[in-house]
């Protein structure tokens, strides 16, 4: 059961990505594709996000969605559960944790950084097992998985140590990722 503000959160998020009209939008995911994506990739969406990609697909648009870091990376296309890209997509943000680790970031809430680089991986991939998931949005902007739960700040994720939020809830992360900001001050929103 999902929770309705979630879902209304989610809904609204939708249309607005919907009258940007800035990218193609396929039916949205049916329960049927939520549970095998689910069971593939071995998490649940939140409330928001399932009804997000509920009410419509975004897919991924040349140009508009060409992302500096990953060329191919945009929207997660869910339809395509054997794209090396999505896999990519799924494991950026445990992937990039543990390559920072890897050379020498270590998380200050977590106790005793090991020395030895075997026992500091064995011990990073236990302590990440964990940490909440985080499920593409677009690119690398993320939200956390969890059936129940919505309202989550959308973060952008490059490295681990170059998180930064977004949007403080996928409404307004799609205000702020796609739409156009308009300056308002005399003589200045000439120029910008």
């Amino acid at each position: 059961m999902t929770n309705g503000a979630g879902v209304e959160l989610g809904i609204e998020a939708a249309r607005r990505m919907a009258n940007l009209d800035l990218v193609d939008i396929q039916p949205g995911l049916t329960d049927t594709e939520f549970v095998t994506i689910e069971r593939r990739f071995g998490f649940e969406f939140a409330d928001d996000h399932r009804a997000f990609l509920a009410a419509g697909l975004p897919v991924w648009t040349p140009g508009h969605d060409d992302h500096p870091a990953k060329a191919s990376w945009g929207w997660p296309n869910w339809r395509q559960l054997g794209s090396t890209t999505l896999q990519e997509q799924v494991d950026w943000p445990f992937a990039t944790a543990l390559d920072d680790i890897q050379h020498g970031e270590w998380p200050p809430g977590w106790s005793n950084r090991p020395h030895d680089l075997v026992r500091r991986m064995a011990k990073a991939k236990r302590l990440l097992a964990d940490v909440p998931r985080m499920i593409p949005v677009y690119a690398h902007r993320y939200l956390p998985a969890g059936r129940g739960s919505f309202g989550h700040p959308v973060l952008s994720i490059h490295r681990l140590t170059d998180s930064i939020v977004y949007g403080h809830d996928l409404a307004h992360y799609i205000d702020q990722e796609f739409r156009e900001p308009k300056a308002t001050v005399a003589f200045w929103r000439d120029y910008v």
